[in-house]
């Protein structure tokens, strides 16, 4: 195996789980497989002064951008100094954007790249609160608000946060293996891995919590029924409302459909039991509502680009049995 090199950029205001998390996962492969083997890890700041985190935590790089050789991966943290971003900062990732062979954003990391042209005609993802202001203010840019990261070709963009430790999880396992990363993964209690494609929000934090006693014990019922009727009719009826007026109410107060809210719960049901336990597709299939394996693999090739079979395959915890 050829080792590695990794740089993180530092600024003033940077998130600090953002530096700390893909570094805690690279260093942790290093660690696993052997420094020489797995990645050099380094932190540099412009001027190689210290720079102190949102969270008022102060990191101290390991030197100054202008001295660094280009790395193999680049790592681009978000944070409130996004905002306003030093013109050097932007200046320096313009003029050394192409030596690495991946360029990696976590959460409004983007910004910084959009700002500096280099993601101009690529499908990108940053934090969801964001993902308008990049999509207006950088046209050229592909802005898709869903997922929990992206990658397109050598770029690679990740969510809010804690999605900067998916991507780098995915980056390990692409490098050294699903063992390797499945065992940093245990040691940070962390999932291995969250897909790429999954949603930044579950059904219930995507949708807005409703106001109304009734439309919250709904979306209640149905998080916990999501194999049960879920027709408009039978939900509107829980309600004790009309159909028309439920599918109105519904909509006006968590932002969604009933159906879309439905189909969103299912499939994340489905694909914990996919994850998580033996069952077979037919039988997950019922469990969800679905009623046939066919209609439970239409859903997930709809919303993943997946068969049900392929998910489980990828993404599974621990073998079937």
């Amino acid at each position: 195996m050829t080792q590695r090199s990794v740089l993180v950029v530092l600024f003033d205001d940077v998130q600090s789980l953002d530096v700390t998390g893909p570094v805690e996962v690279f260093a942790g492969a290093a660690h696993c497989v052997g420094e020489s083997d797995a990645y050099r890890i380094r932190t540099a700041s412009l001027d190689g002064a210290p720079v102190r985190t949102t969270s008022g935590l102060t990191i101290v790089p390991d030197g100054s951008l202008a001295d660094e050789p280009p790395p193999h991966t680049l790592v681009v943290p978000g944070g409130r100094g996004t905002r306003d971003p030093d013109p050097r900062l932007t200046d320096w990732l313009r003029a050394n954007a192409a030596g690495p062979e991946r360029l990696v954003s976590v959460c409004t990391g983007a910004l910084l790249l959009a700002e500096a042209g280099l993601l101009d005609g690529l499908r990108v993802t940053t934090h969801w609160m964001v993902c308008d202001h990049l999509a207006r203010s950088f046209p050229a840019v592909e802005v898709d608000p869903d997922p929990i990261y992206v990658r397109d070709g050598r770029v690679a963009t990740s969510a809010g946060v804690t999605a900067g430790i998916d991507l780098a999880l995915a980056l390990v396992e692409e490098d050294l293996g699903r063992d390797v990363a499945l065992t940093i993964a245990r040691h940070l209690v962390v999932f291995l891995r969250r897909p790429g494609n999954q949603a930044q929000f579950s059904a219930q934090l995507a949708a807005q919590t409703a106001q109304r006693e009734p439309l919250r014990e709904v979306q209640q019922w149905i998080t916990e029924h999501p194999g049960g009727d879920l027709s408009v009719e039978a939900l509107a009826g829980r309600a004790r409302l009309s159909p028309r007026h439920f599918a109105r109410a519904f909509r006006s107060q968590t932002g969604s459909t009933p159906g879309r809210y439905v189909e969103r719960v299912r499939l994340e049901h489905a694909r914990r039991l996919l994850e998580d336990c033996a069952d077979g597709v037919e039988e997950i299939s019922r469990t969800c509502g679905y009623g046939t394996p066919e209609a439970m693999r239409r859903a997930f090739v709809k919303s993943l680009g997946t068969a049900p079979a392929e998910y489980r395959r990828r993404f599974r915890t621990q073998p079937a049995d």
